[in-house]
């Protein structure tokens, strides 16, 4: 007798065709529009966390031909208890996706969790189908279940907390999948290390959602190469995040947890704690744990797509930082508070890079919780200021100017550009969906320009930081050893303690 297997979608798709004795072959547009694709070239992804961010990236995802979402996956069935920039943001969203007004009109506070995750997909897809009707979206609990059940499965979008990034990316590359994920590839330098190998060895397309082509970069470096503010010295990027409450100690009160929240499964790899909701949903950001704080939050967005264009193929060789203080009142006496467990409200980090392919030994410099350098001459000239984020490059003969993403770049003062005879602004690209870049990379086998690949430098560099903070000394940083070789001690913050059964 022979052994009966699972047949997948292509596999079915394929035979039922081969099978078909009047088959014609008919163009795909007569099928199904210039744009069809057909259900066997999609590339079929699993969207594993559906909280706030999670649900706001899904129309990319949705209104891609080329991706279907065949599941979701979260530790959380259902609350309404998330934590958004505004009150009615993702329900707007959804609504507005959906083409249904009415949506979630039940629903006080904010929804999320992998009971929202699938409504959402089955809505959305079932509009497209004669019956008004789709049930094909896989609901999952815990990550390790999906990726041992789902037998058709391409690519995993990685929407979770950031302490759980490298464990899910390497479980999934392990199985042969591909991994598409929100910043950062993880909040410890062993975690990237240990995540892009993986993703070399086992040779699957990879992307980091913060990678972005930015064409403003390429005149800026043009700028810099034909010498219009001389020898480069510095970069200095600011933001204004964080934009969640920070806390300077862990919580001392208890709270119950959330019905269907399994909160061991989103601990994961952090060893038990006691819940805490001012853990949960986008605040996790702010915690040594769970986060990567602002940098890793946002400093992904403007220096992944820089380090590239730029050609900084190595990472800091040391990160010196300063951080918030603060104190409270112990028995009528100011007494400093010892912060171990959280990013401090504002920092400033230095980075010191060596010489590049392209650029000569240089300071990076980051600022934010409204931390931002001084307004320098040139700009004070126009008598101008600078704006709350920004990116400015230092030469020791002058300086660029632009914005957050270095976008928009400009030589200050204002007459300097406008007596620059060459090129001084590139055009603007036709904007696509983030989903495009990687679904395309997948189906055409080809590496994403957003691959982890191409991502060790920028993520060693921010995450150099974030141990800079929490020893609250310079460390110096030999990146092909993986060691802080001026401060032993620090190196305990290179990777974590995990909790047994989690370790990678």
């Amino acid at each position: 007798m022979k052994t009966k297997r699972n047949i997948n979608r292509r596999e079915l798709l394929g035979s039922a065709a081969a099978s078909s004795i009047a088959f014609a072959v008919v163009p795909r547009h007569v099928l199904g529009g210039r744009n069809y694709a057909a259900p066997s070239e999609k590339v079929t992804v699993a969207n594993i966390g559906c909280g706030t961010q999670g649900l706001r990236e899904m129309p990319g995802m949705l209104e891609n031909r080329d991706v279907q979402i065949v599941a979701v996956c979260d530790p959380n069935k259902f609350t309404t208890n998330y934590i958004d920039w505004s009150s009615n943001g993702i329900r707007n969203g959804i609504r507005n996706t959906l083409g249904d007004p009415n949506w979630g009109a039940g629903i006080e506070g904010i929804p999320g969790g992998r009971n929202i995750g699938r409504e959402y997909v089955e809505k959305y897809y079932a509009k497209n189908k004669p019956s008004g009707t789709y049930r094909g979206c896989n609901s999952y609990e815990d990550f390790r279940d999906l990726l041992d059940q789902e037998k058709d499965l391409d690519a995993i979008k990685i929407m979770t907390p950031d302490h759980l990034h490298a464990t899910i990316a390497i479980a999934a590359m392990n199985k042969g999948k591909h991994v598409v994920t929100h910043k950062p590839i993880a909040n410890r330098i062993s975690e990237g290390r240990l995540t892009i190998e993986t993703a070399r060895q086992k040779k699957v397309i990879t992307h980091l959602l913060a990678w972005s082509n930015r064409r403003d970069n390429e005149l800026t470096l043009k700028w810099i190469k034909e010498g219009v503010i001389g020898k480069l010295k510095e970069i200095h990027n600011w933001s204004h995040r964080p934009v969640w409450p920070q806390w300077t100690s862990n919580p001392t009160d208890t709270q119950p947890i959330p019905k269907g929240f399994n909160w061991d499964l989103w601990l994961g790899c952090v060893p038990h704690r006691p819940y805490h909701l001012n853990y949960t949903h986008n605040v996790f950001r702010g915690w040594y744990d769970f986060g990567g704080g602002s940098i890793a939050d946002m400093g992904h967005y403007s220096l992944f797509p820089l380090f590239r264009t730029l050609g900084i193929e190595t990472p800091a060789i040391s990160a010196e930082a300063y951080g918030t203080t603060t104190r409270t009142i112990v028995d009528q006496v100011c007494l400093p508070v010892n912060n171990k467990v959280a990013f401090p409200y504002s920092c400033m980090i230095r980075f010191k890079f060596p010489k590049q392919k392209v650029l000569p030994a240089f300071d990076l410099i980051w600022y934010d919780g409204g931390m931002k350098p001084f307004p320098p001459e040139e700009l004070e000239a126009d008598n101008k200021s600078l704006e709350s984020e920004g990116m400015m490059f230092v030469g020791d003969k002058g300086k660029i100017l632009a914005g957050f993403h270095g976008d928009k770049p400009r030589i200050i003062p204002e007459k300097k550009m406008r007596d620059y005879a060459g090129e001084k602004e590139v055009p603007e690209d036709s904007r696509r969906r983030r989903s495009d870049t990687w679904a395309n990379s997948i189906k055409n086998k080809k590496e994403s320009p957003g691959s982890f690949l191409f991502a060790g430098p920028v993520t060693e560099t921010i995450n150099l930081g974030a141990v800079a903070l929490r020893v609250g000394q310079k460390v110096d940083y030999d990146s092909k050893a993986m060691k802080i070789t001026n401060l032993p001690e620090a190196n305990k913050y290179l990777t974590r303690k995990y909790r047994k059964g989690w370790e990678l």
